[in-house]
């Protein structure tokens, strides 16, 4: 029978892999047209390498973090495998999370991926719904809230944020390259980055 850390990865990577065309589309329009294509295939990889039966959910997500930092081509491979290593780091040993857990692991992958892209919010990145989506989570935190209701804060935050970053200039990756002309073109890091949590979202919710 496989894990709930396995089962949770699984449904993010069939929403990853549903939408590759669509992430691969945004990415042809400010970037190397191939951040869908790299994603479905990271997630193809983790997938068939993953335990399938390990109840120890920083295992789980440590080899899915090493699996995608091999096989995610491009500048996703290293951030989002960066931001599973961290989150591995925080959930070391734990087979059940709670609301406190949630609030480590997003704090320590927004961390990770901060140092490993040298990247801030505003620039038009990945932690443009990372960092919006944290913040509301943590908010629903405090005020008492269960974690099917923070996640839903969360995703509501990420969403906003991936269509602020339509309004922002790019200035990392190949889309800085395009200055202005970025402006208008949602970030498909920061897309990417909304599915997974909508996906981490509804598969909590349907337990």
């Amino acid at each position: 029978m496989a894990s709930k850390v396995y089962e949770c990865i699984s449904k993010i990577a069939d929403i990853i892999i549903e939408n590759k065309d669509f992430l691969t589309e945004l990415d042809r329009e400010i970037g190397d047209a191939d951040h869908g294509i790299n994603m479905a295939r990271g997630y193809t990889e983790a997938l068939g390498q993953l335990p399938q039966d390990e109840s120890d959910i920083g295992a789980v997500l440590k080899k899915a973090g090493m699996v995608l930092l091999s096989k995610v081509g491009g500048a996703s491979g290293p951030l989002y495998g960066t931001a599973y290593m961290k989150a591995a780091k925080a959930a070391a040993g734990k087979t059940e999370l709670t609301v406190q857990d949630g609030k480590d692991i997003l704090d320590a992958i927004i961390g990770g991926i901060k140092q490993r892209g040298k990247a801030e919010r505003g620039e038009k990145t990945m932690l443009d719904a990372i960092i919006p989506g944290y913040e509301a989570y943590c908010a629903a935190a405090d005020a008492g809230k269960d974690l099917a209701e923070c996640l839903d804060a969360m995703c509501a935050a990420a969403a906003e944020g991936v269509e602020y970053t339509k309004t922002i200039i790019a200035t990392k990756g190949r889309a800085s390259y395009l200055g202005e002309r970025s402006i208008g073109h949602q970030d498909p890091g920061a897309t990417s980055s909304l599915l997974t949590m909508e996906a981490i979202r509804d598969w909590v919710r349907a337990l």
